[in-house]
């Protein structure tokens, strides 16, 4: 599918266009600044877009209000078919999230039970008790997303529910023709909707896709045929930058090795998992690396293992935000973007990742493996490829038998003799495509 050889890139909507946190219900044309950005999107390399939440909200976009809206803050059901538009007019294919764990307390179906009780037809549509109350005084407990209660879980068991999506899934597909969904936390999820959502858009466009925002456990049990097609890669999200920060590599390569290793057992080998350095919930990888030099060589890292790499707009030229100074900090306006030797370091690697088949479906092995360095294989019947990181401030020489006397250094374009092992400078990514 397309998505196994994209980039993507993300933006979280409320936060990139500065719309106000509360919904005050005036309508604003904010999201076509997108429109201002894809210059930049295109000259960074990447050719898919991940939004967050656009939808009609309460507040930050996962308390859903209406599934058939643009948020008003964010402008018209118009404006956002414009923008994908632009986007498809450039090559760039687009994802939303689709948030259907929950919904917010303004969702037109809640209000209706808040204000009918017994006698509203969508009580049904969520998990509640008249037997008791909520923390909002509405005269009924219902269950809330992780004891979340400005996020109310859905009754996915109910077909009018799963209707009701599917019906605003196919709109979203008609109207403003998009390419997939990101499924916000599809571990919650009941794993027969997941496999009906899959028959469903499956008949609506062709490879379109399902990508399961995944915490934990085991991906195979949701990514697969007629599951998802893919999911977020956080089981290797902190090995990325704490191998760097505790100088010991071995952490994030033994959970590649884990994965997409050569055994037999390492269940996601075939997987293409989305990778990432940071994104709209977690600290911004310029603020959590101990050494600021470490800053491309995790994303040499997030491009050059298996899957598809994906990067959260402002951090591709080194924006820091911590997870501790609130959500609002993670998910802020720019101006307009910036570009910088990170930047450039980033479309270079994502021109690669693009255009190299080993870095889109290769296997996985590690060639060589210290507390500072690592050294692995991307490799298919048509091409070899080697991934060098050396996070030492000091020159490491790199003996091993590389299988043949040259190589093309795919960052630089220079030719490299191995005939006396490789030289790695110190704080240096390379990525070396190797002669058959």
């Amino acid at each position: 599918m397309w998505f196994e050889e994209s980039v993507f890139y993300q933006i979280y909507p409320l936060g990139f266009c500065g719309a106000p946190f509360e919904n005050d219900g005036v309508e604003e044309s904010r999201i076509l600044k997108v429109i201002d950005w894809i210059p930049h999107i295109e000259k960074l390399g990447a050719n898919a877009i991940y939004f967050s939440p656009v939808f009609e909200s309460d507040t930050h976009g996962y308390n859903t209000r209406d599934y058939g809206l643009i948020d008003k803050r964010l402008g018209t059901n118009e404006d956002f078919k414009k923008v994908v538009e632009e986007l498809h007019a450039a090559g760039i294919k687009v994802v939303l999230d689709g948030v259907f764990n929950h919904v917010g307390r303004g969702f037109w179906a809640f209000k209706d039970v808040q204000e009918k009780k017994w006698d509203s037809p969508y009580k049904d549509w969520f998990h509640i008790s008249f037997d008791g109350n909520s923390n909002y005084n509405d005269g009924f407990w219902y269950e809330g997303w992780e004891g979340n209660f400005d996020l109310v879980k859905l009754n996915l068991q109910n077909p009018a529910v799963v209707d009701h999506i599917f019906d605003k899934v196919k709109y979203w597909v008609d109207y403003f023709d998009i390419d997939g969904l990101r499924l916000d936390v599809a571990y919650c999820l009941d794993k027969g909707f997941i496999h009906n959502l899959r028959e469903f858009t499956a008949g609506l466009k062709p490879e379109f896709l399902l990508l399961g925002e995944l915490l934990h456990g085991d991906y195979a049990q949701f990514v697969g045929p007629g599951m998802l097609d893919s999911c977020t890669n956080y089981a290797c999200y902190k090995g990325l930058y704490s191998s760097f920060n505790s100088m010991n590599m071995f952490e994030i390569i033994h959970s590649l090795m884990q994965q997409f290793g050569p055994e037999d057992w390492c269940r996601y080998k075939g997987m293409h998992l989305m990778s990432f350095v940071d994104n709209h919930d977690v600290t911004r990888i310029a603020s959590i690396l101990s050494n600021k030099a470490h800053l491309p060589l995790v994303y040499a890292l997030s491009f050059g293992m298996p899957g598809f790499p994906c990067v959260y707009y402002g951090s591709e030229w080194g924006t820091e935000a911590r997870k501790e100074e609130g959500d609002p900090a993670l998910r802020v306006s720019f101006d307009k973007p910036e570009w910088n030797e990170l930047t450039d370091f980033i479309a270079k690697l994502a021109e690669i990742k693009k255009s190299h088949e080993a870095l889109n479906y290769g296997s996985f092995r590690s060639v060589v493996l210290t507390n500072h360095q690592c050294i692995f294989e991307r490799k298919t019947d048509s091409e070899r490829i080697l991934v060098a990181i050396n996070a030492s401030d000091q020159p490491f020489t790199a003996h091993f038998d590389a299988g043949c006397g040259q190589a093309e250094e795919l960052i630089t374009g220079t030719l490299h003799d191995f005939g006396g092992g490789s030289e790695l400078r110190p704080y240096s990514a390379e990525i070396w495509k190797m002669e058959r």
